[in-house]
């Protein structure tokens, strides 16, 4: 998959939507990152320790998926954004933020139809 491309799409498919980065399980970016004209809430040093937790939490759910299946997707709600981290198959995670008043559900389905449709 082109992760370049794919996040692209995703900032261009909402407005609300802030960030949409994939990694790998080493928490290396393969693609993606802030719109543009918006400016990160958090220092560089901050957003590697968030990549980092939500690479962690992954793997640990990634363990959880043999009792409770696979994970689709989780959401933090803070003061000031929303965070939603995607699982892509076994070897990506895609974190996407949006600003607080982003529809959910939107997010979620416009996210999980473009990843299918860039599977292909």
């Amino acid at each position: 998959m082109d992760y370049e491309n794919f996040c692209a799409q995703i900032l261009e498919s909402n407005p609300k939507i802030r960030f949409a980065t994939a990694y790998d399980e080493w928490a290396v970016k393969v693609g993606g990152g802030m719109r543009e004209g918006v400016t990160n809430l958090l220092s560089d040093k901050k957003e590697n320790e968030l990549v980092n937790l939500s690479v962690m939490d992954w793997k640990a759910r990634k363990e959880m998926s043999k009792w409770l299946g696979k994970t689709i997707y989780t959401l933090a709600e803070y003061d000031k954004v929303k965070r939603f981290s995607f699982y892509l198959g076994d070897d990506n995670l895609l974190l996407v933020s949006a600003e607080k008043d982003a529809d959910t559900n939107v997010v979620v389905d416009s996210v999980i139809k473009l990843y299918y449709k860039n599977l292909g």
